[in-house]
């Protein structure tokens, strides 16, 4: 598929645009928003669904404030988030304004992504607000967002959305002209990477040295992001959002920026969601018999196969199942809390009741609540799960 198929028969895509491009010397450029807004109508005009993750509430705050350019502590710049949200949702709405479009704010946490209920009704309000023809605003909540319970930037917000809306592109507009093959700053002939088939450990070895936007996000965020769509069989372009006519030059099917292929072993959404979203609350370490039937045989884990309990969490909680050497398996939704499981490691299913007193269930994991990763993707996966 080329770029202009993959636009032609795209229905819903997620546009994220950073910071960098949204800044000006002054705080939100309104400029800016405005040529923004007018490329996503046409691009809704098209027959398309569109959710755009917009960065520039603590920018715009900071401008409001006159505090541009000034060291801020966290409660500060949450403050001027407050402040600032306001002013970029009343920019974006009176942006759309001229071409017939609705907007509506959305402010999401990290806990609305996490707990699966909270996942579902998000994703019925975005569905019930496209099927309006309104425009979601989406940003993280800054204002109550702290380190312990941030979802990280909005690079990763925009992928968690991809998945939840089930869009086939996200488009991720920074200041830059795409992913790079090098450190530009120690490499000038650094060449711009046109189409990325696979995400490897080499990429985002360079990605995570290269210099990044205003915002949090840098490159090796971006190429993280790009990688978590990959995994839900979706595509990414990250391109350069201070050109006027950026979103223009994709819908027209323009090689335009760094174009991230799905990956081949495209996860449901559900595990997804599991993999990339759940909190994960703890560690199953196995033992080498389990590693085969898990990898290679798509087979449940079993209580006989857990070695190490580590962490304290409840039945239900994502946990990461680690191999011998702490090689990270995968992650998945355990039957049974850390207390249960320290009761019944290396037992036989058949044993669980009679040290229990009961048995939920014959897995510790069931394959369907499981995720497996290949162990020749261990240092990407280690990356995308932090």
């Amino acid at each position: 598929m080329n770029r202009l198929e993959l636009i032609q028969s795209c229905r819903r895509m997620v546009v994220k645009v950073g910071s960098g491009v949204l800044t000006g010397p002054e705080g939100l450029d309104r400029r800016r928003v405005t040529i923004l807004a007018g490329q996503l109508a046409r691009l809704a005009a098209g027959g398309r669904q569109v959710v755009l993750v917009s960065s520039g509430a603590v920018a715009s705050g900071r401008g409001k404030l006159g505090l541009m350019g000034q060291p801020l502590t966290i409660p500060q710049k949450q403050a001027a988030a407050a402040v600032g949200q306001a002013s970029l949702v009343q920019a974006y709405e009176e942006a759309f304004l001229p071409h017939g479009r609705q907007v509506a704010q959305v402010l999401l946490t990290a806990a609305d992504l996490r707990n699966r209920s909270r996942w579902d009704n998000a994703r019925n309000t975005f569905a019930t607000l496209l099927d309006w023809n309104v425009i979601p605003v989406v940003n993280e909540n800054d204002t109550v967002a702290v380190a312990e319970i941030k979802l990280g930037d909005n690079d990763n917000l925009a992928a968690m959305l991809t998945n939840l809306l089930g869009a086939s592109l996200l488009v991720n507009l920074t200041n830059v002209d795409g992913i790079l093959d090098d450190d530009p700053r120690v490499n000038p002939g650094a060449k711009l990477i046109p189409v990325v088939e696979r995400v490897e450990a080499e990429l985002l070895k360079s990605a995570s040295a290269q210099p990044g936007a205003v915002g949090l996000g840098g490159i090796f965020s971006k190429v993280r992001a790009a990688d978590k769509v990959a995994r839900c069989g979706a595509h990414t372009i990250v391109a350069n959002g201070t050109r006027d006519d950026v979103l223009d030059a994709i819908a027209a099917g323009e090689a335009v920026g760094t174009l991230f292929l799905p990956h081949p072993s495209r996860l449901t959404s559900r595990k997804h969601w599991i993999a990339f979203a759940a909190a994960q609350a703890g560690e199953l370490v196995v033992d080498e018999g389990a590693v085969r039937p898990l990898v290679e045989r798509g087979k449940s884990l079993l209580a006989a196969g857990v070695r190490q309990v580590h962490g304290d969490f409840a039945a239900g909680q994502a946990v990461r199942v680690l191999g011998p050497g702490d090689v990270i398996l995968g992650v998945g939704l355990t039957n049974y809390s850390s207390a249960e499981l320290e009761a019944v490691k290396g037992l036989h299913s058949a044993e669980i009741a009679a040290r229990l007193g009961r048995e939920d269930a014959p897995e510790v994991i069931h394959r369907d609540d499981l995720v497996v990763f290949d162990l020749d993707e261990e240092e990407e996966v280690a990356c995308l799960l932090g």
